[in-house]
């Protein structure tokens, strides 16, 4: 399962945009949105996020 922004928490800093090797994450209406099929699930975007505003499924995850 790919990375999930949480549009409540997120502050729009980018950051997530900026870490990602595989330019999964795009920045959509000043939302940032993860395109499932480039995202490889490496955690790298929810590692920079301040916020906590990235997650991945528990029972997916690596």
């Amino acid at each position: 399962m790919p990375a999930l922004i949480i549009e409540k928490l997120c502050r729009g800093c980018q950051r997530c945009i900026h870490v990602c090797e595989n330019k999964a994450i795009k920045l959509i209406a000043h939302t940032p949105v993860v395109q499932s099929d480039l995202c490889d699930e490496c955690e790298a975007c929810m590692e920079v996020c301040m916020q906590g505003a990235i997650t991945i499924s528990a029972s997916e995850s690596k």
